[in-house]
């Protein structure tokens, strides 16, 4: 099936990440590549987008990340649970995940890193610098942003009847839990105490 990839207004970015899905991180330098499963990744503002990843200073993804000031943060769906469980239980070190795991990419639109074929949503991140990043979170501010129209578009998540086309977020173990039935309320207004 083809997958349609609709520009997201970055004003709306961070709400690609708001129900706290695992991410995938990808990153480039001097003809290195390496890609890894993130669950602590979180929008961090609006104007201009901003999000904050965790990733351990000992690692090849953040060595790459460090020397090229950019990475791409993408969400896997159910669909691809197998592959971000073994990009995220092995080194980049070690192995070539891209060639081991036969992961498909794509370019990004503006940094220089490759995008998995395999996510719903990707963003482009280009590194803010921090002084935090000496406690291993990275902050970047999102340049580009899209997403398969198949699950959001016009701003909001819509899942449908496919559960593969789901994000979804790892427990342990090997353990993922599929994003459910969205629903919705209205909003309660404030009246007086009784």
């Amino acid at each position: 099936m083809k997958v349609t990839r609709k520009p997201v207004a970055l004003s709306r970015a961070t709400q690609l990440l708001n129900h706290g899905p695992v991410t995938i991180i990808t990153s480039a330098h001097g003809g290195r590549t390496n890609v890894m499963a993130a669950s602590w990744a979180m929008p961090l503002d609006f104007n201009p987008p901003k999000v904050v990843v965790v990733v351990d200073s000992r690692t090849l993804t953040r060595q790459l990340i460090e020397a090229s000031g950019v990475f791409g943060l993408q969400l896997p769906s159910r669909g691809f649970a197998a592959q971000t469980l073994a990009v995220g239980s092995h080194a980049g070190a070690e192995l070539d995940k891209f060639s081991a795991f036969d992961l498909d990419t794509f370019p990004a639109q503006i940094i220089d890193v490759p995008m998995l074929a395999g996510c719903i949503t990707w963003m482009e991140c280009k590194v803010i610098a921090d002084e935090s990043q000496r406690h291993d979170l990275i902050i970047g501010e999102v340049v580009a942003a899209y997403a398969d129209s198949r699950v959001y578009s016009n701003n909001r998540w819509h899942f449908g009847d496919d559960p593969d086309l789901r994000t979804c977020h790892y427990v342990a173990g090997g353990t993922f839990f599929a994003t459910g039935d969205a629903f919705e309320v209205a909003p309660v207004s404030a009246g007086s105490a009784d």
